[in-house]
């Protein structure tokens, strides 16, 4: 396999795990505009349909390189029960640190046009996170050196 091959090979494998985490996000955003409260319901919105439309694009990437965009599962896993607003904000918080790390992911194995939209994409959702969170992160996308900037409690 030459470079150029394992190259393509590592960005198409970066873009199906971003729309992977970006059909989650979509399923999560459901639960959470379901439990948000009235205040924030605009906000769990304006997300899903950043989500979604984050999804598509990576569809025609995947595409693009010639790959078969993975499907979204009929149902995803939530990390916590989500019986209140309060737990709605947790996990609109959860989804954005998540996609932020498959992105930074995708950063670092795209290149050009791709390289720029992933880091967009990063940047969006690490900002989403530090709005439903209350404060940010030093490094978003980066689990192992993201530790927040206060220990704000996040408004339902």
């Amino acid at each position: 396999m030459s470079d150029a091959d394992a190259s393509k090979d590592e960005e198409l494998k970066a873009l199906q795990a971003a729309l992977g985490a970006e059909h989650a996000a979509v399923y999560g955003y459901g639960v959470v505009g379901g439990r948000i409260g009235a205040n924030r319901r605009a906000e769990a919105r304006t997300a899903y349909d950043a989500h979604r439309a984050r999804r598509d694009e990576l569809q025609r990437a995947v595409r693009d390189l010639g790959g078969e965009p993975q499907s979204a599962d009929a149902a995803y896993s939530l990390p916590f029960p989500v019986p209140d607003s309060a737990a709605a904000v947790r996990l609109a918080t959860e989804l954005e640190d998540r996609v932020a790390g498959v992105y930074s992911d995708l950063v670092r194995a795209a290149s050009g046009a791709r390289r720029g939209n992933a880091a967009r994409a990063l940047r969006e959702a690490a900002v989403r996170a530090a709005r439903w969170r209350g404060g940010s992160v030093a490094f978003p996308g980066l689990a192992e050196r993201s530790t927040p900037s206060a220990p704000a409690t996040p408004k339902a």
